[in-house]
């Protein structure tokens, strides 16, 4: 069996890795071909290109490389037509990917997966139509996301997110951190949410400890905003520490602390598997967030609070972010986290913990379709 797959973003290099670990597993004889980082070659496979090239974010970014990246999703385009392998899956990265895959689909019946449903729930839902067109099979990371995709004419299974076998610290690790209170302060992944929230995290955080005395606050920091962390909190009037990007210590800092105040993402289902409440701020550029909240169809970003069906999680988001009701919100929640810890539990069980591990789960689910589910020869194929 040969499968070519593409991943852009570290991201989908580590469901890559885990899902080609899982047709390994099933599929001894798999062979593997496309693009992918350090854990998908772990695994097997020959990168033709370093995925980094395709690692680019915002429109400032793309400008410069857009010839160079238009040119690699036809390089990749000609390679599958050339290999014909047994199914193409695309994993995240939709602007290269499925891009990719329009232009498979235009010219064979190569059967073409994608890995992470795009949230139609939330925003800008024609996209699973347009997407139907090349798209055969979605994998999905979210109970609730098969039944938009499937309604767009696709075959669609949910297979688990990958924060459900990520390990985590123990009880008696954390506590070897010492007493007192503990908030987990996350103002971002990037420069630009750094630099808009930074200064209301700071004002909540000093409004924190004037009620809470014995607070501790450490803050985890990624490669790409660590030293624009240390600058901006220089600046506060409370003391914090700050974790090196993939500091040792980050897992038993998640696990120890009380509480959490963290910008919006995918960091509260982190939070929620080390089972921390938290409270959820986010602010963006004043275009984008009139933009956006015109388009929001949901009344809530934060994923525990979607996957639980729930509103536990508090959350701040465009004009509400504000210093004073964040720093209440949190010592709300420090005082009474039952109905949160109830939440993420719920959650962490819909995501499939406990469950057979999400990449072996997605290959069981590539290899199940492609047996019973043929290319549909009458299925209309992009221009």
């Amino acid at each position: 069996m040969r499968v070519f797959l593409i991943a852009g973003e570290p991201s989908g290099d580590k469901l890559g890795g885990a899902l080609m670990a899982g047709l390994k597993e099933l599929r001894p004889n798999v062979t593997f071909d496309g693009v992918g980082g350090s854990l998908m070659q772990a695994e097997g496979l020959v990168s033709r290109f370093p995925m980094d090239e395709l690692s680019v974010m915002g429109l400032a970014e793309i400008l410069p490389k857009y010839r160079a990246l238009k040119a690699r999703i036809r390089q990749m385009a000609e390679a599958i037509l050339e290999t014909k392998p047994d199914v193409l899956i695309t994993i995240d990265s939709p602007d290269f990917c499925l891009r990719v895959a329009r232009l498979v689909r235009a010219a064979s019946d190569i059967r073409t997966v994608h890995y992470v449903a795009p949230t139609v729930w939330a925003w800008r839902a024609g996209r699973a139509a347009k997407m139907a067109q090349h798209i055969d099979h979605v994998l999905a990371l979210f109970p609730f996301e098969p039944p938009y995709m499937q309604a767009a004419g696709m075959d669609c299974d949910f297979v688990g997110h990958p924060v459900v076998a990520e390990p985590v610290a123990t009880l008696d690790e954390a506590a070897a951190l010492g007493s007192g209170t503990v908030v987990l302060v996350l103002p971002g992944s990037r420069k630009g949410e750094v630099s808009r929230l930074a200064d209301r995290f700071g004002d909540a955080v000093a409004r924190i400890a004037a009620e809470v005395p014995d607070a501790r606050f450490v803050i985890p920091t990624t490669e790409g905003v660590h030293a624009l962390v240390q600058e901006r909190v220089q600046h506060w009037s409370v003391p914090v520490t700050v974790l090196p990007p993939a500091s040792p210590e980050k897992a038993l800092w998640f696990r120890r602390a009380d509480v959490a105040l963290a910008a919006s993402g995918t960091v509260s289902l982190e939070l929620a598997a080390n089972g921390t409440p938290m409270v959820i701020a986010y602010d963006m550029a004043w275009l984008s967030r009139m933009i956006i909240s015109r388009m929001l169809l949901v009344d809530t970003v934060t994923l525990v609070n979607l996957v639980s069906e729930t509103r536990a999680v508090p959350e701040f988001i465009g004009k509400d972010c504000q210093p004073g009701p964040i720093a209440d919100a949190v010592l709300a929640v420090l005082q009474d986290p039952g109905a949160q810890l109830d939440a993420m539990r719920v959650t962490m069980e819909r995501l499939g913990q406990g469950g057979e591990a999400p990449g072996l789960r997605a290959a069981r689910a590539v290899l199940d379709r492609l047996q019973q589910s043929p290319v549909d020869d009458d299925k209309p194929k992009s221009e």
